[in-house]
């Protein structure tokens, strides 16, 4: 296994954390945005208040995208293991 074969793999691997990663960071952007506009204008400053939110939306965003998700990555672990023996010299 040379270098470039382990920042290859390196490099698709984050590609897949990214990717994976993106739905629930932007629900979680989204909400905490909404949530913060609501606070500015009614002035209740509860830190509180964004967590449940925050929560309820993530979990429905997980159930959402999470076939996708472990579409994603059973595909990237299959091709992984499929490509041991090309790593393997």
């Amino acid at each position: 296994m040379n270098p470039e074969t382990v920042v290859v793999v390196g490099q698709r691997a984050l590609e897949i954390m990214l990717l994976l990663s993106m739905p629930l960071l932007l629900v979680a952007l989204v909400v905490g945005l909404l949530v913060g506009v609501f606070q500015a204008a009614t002035q209740i400053n509860e830190m509180t208040l964004s967590f449940i939110p925050k929560l309820l939306a993530m979990t429905a965003a997980l159930a959402l995208s999470g076939p996708w998700m472990l579409k994603i990555l059973v595909g990237y672990t299959r091709e992984l293991f499929e490509s041991i023996p090309s790593l393997i010299h």
